[in-house]
């Protein structure tokens, strides 16, 4: 093969950004000056190596698309069900059985575990909107107070909630948004739950998903007063680690999403196969 010659030797050293002489003037970025590098925390001996095998699998896909891409790809391929539900959210949507907690419903849970506002922003066309629900149940958050993954101020947790119903509206589909649960310390008595999950903030951003929800006219699914005791906290007895509901806290949480689906499609959900 030809070696290139000089013209077109130049021609790729100035598409990759190479200066053709020593003496030519640097290129000049508009992200500059370098990025910043962040002082990494201790999250500890389980937290810590689960947050340092995602990272490479984070820097190629970090809405994580890939983990329902099968599965949607699977239920594209027929027609969609009636009144069709998708749960989106993180680990305590993805511990939720629907199939039992709502036998013979079309709702299809799109959860995963230790996500953040910003990578259900990515996913929400291929795991909501390419599903045709009628309606979509967001819950999110916690993960983003704690910022396992990244530090968000509650303004950009705010703006990922509306961008999701954006997203929604756009394409029909009804959003609906559950407030986030309460949180309490872990039976052990060894975790930090309530010193990294911010319960003020947590508040302060059901209060802001509150009045959202009222000015565009969407329905509100309240778990939080459904799960929390009279200090604020979520109950011990529907909690093992302070942050996921056991079958008990599922169990009160049913009801609540089931009349907010009800109110933002009208009547109620018709019956179907429900799916995982």
């Amino acid at each position: 093969m030809r070696r290139p010659g000089i013209a077109p030797l130049f021609v790729m050293m100035a598409l990759a950004g190479i200066p053709a002489t020593a003496s030519a003037d640097p290129v000049h970025y508009q992200s500059s000056p370098a990025r910043r590098t962040v002082a990494e925390r201790d999250w500890g001996p389980w937290l810590g190596p689960f947050r340092a095998q995602l990272e490479p699998s984070l820097m190629q896909d970090f809405g994580e698309r890939y983990l329902y891409a099968k599965a949607d790809a699977d239920m594209k391929a027929s027609p969609p069900a009636p009144q069709r539900v998708v749960f989106l959210g993180d680990s305590i949507t993805d511990r939720w059985n629907l199939a039992a907690a709502f036998p013979g419903k079309p709702y299809v849970n799109r959860g995963i575990g230790s996500q953040v506002t910003a990578q259900m922003v990515l996913r929400f066309h291929q795991d909501v909107v390419e599903l045709h629900p009628a309606a979509v149940v967001i819950l999110a958050g916690v993960n983003d107070v704690q910022g396992f993954l990244q530090q968000d101020s509650a303004e950009e947790i705010e703006a990922n909630y509306e961008t999701m119903a954006d997203i929604a509206d756009r394409h029909a589909i009804r959003p609906i948004f559950a407030s986030i649960l309460p949180v309490t310390e872990a039976r052990s008595g060894s975790s930090n739950v309530l010193a990294e999950r911010h319960p003020d903030e947590l508040r302060l951003l059901n209060a802001w998903l509150r009045r959202f929800c009222a000015a565009r006219g969407y329905a509100y699914v309240d778990y939080y007063d459904a799960l929390v005791d009279d200090k604020g906290e979520m109950r011990r007895a529907l909690t093992d680690d302070g942050v996921h509901p056991l079958d008990a806290g599922y169990a009160l949480m049913a009801p609540v999403a089931e009349a907010a689906i009800e109110r933002s499609l009208g009547g109620r959900v018709a019956s179907a196969p429900s799916a995982r």
